[in-house]
């Protein structure tokens, strides 16, 4: 009997280990989306208040490239450094 309790014990503390670690990576996930929607707003007013009246009002097209290649270099730049981070650990 004190084995199948010293069991049960060991595998509640396991899969409340389980659920702590998805509310971690929940709760990460979550404010990686809204620093995300911050990055984007960002961009988004640098590209309209900048850049579009370089290349002239009307060029939406134009000023939309500028911010896919922005948010492309910014994408790329992140994943690179955090591989880097991930490696080292």
């Amino acid at each position: 009997m004190a084995k199948i309790l010293h069991s049960v014990r060991g595998e509640a503390k396991r899969l409340q280990k389980e659920a702590l670690r998805q509310m971690l990576t929940l709760t990460t996930s979550a404010f990686g989306l809204v620093a995300a929607l911050a990055w984007n707003q960002f961009i988004t007013e640098f590209v309209e208040t900048y850049i579009r009246p370089l290349v002239g009002g009307s060029s939406k097209l134009i000023s939309s490239l500028i911010y896919a290649v922005i948010i492309t270099v910014f994408a790329v730049l992140v994943t690179y450094n955090l591989t880097k981070v991930v490696k080292k650990h």
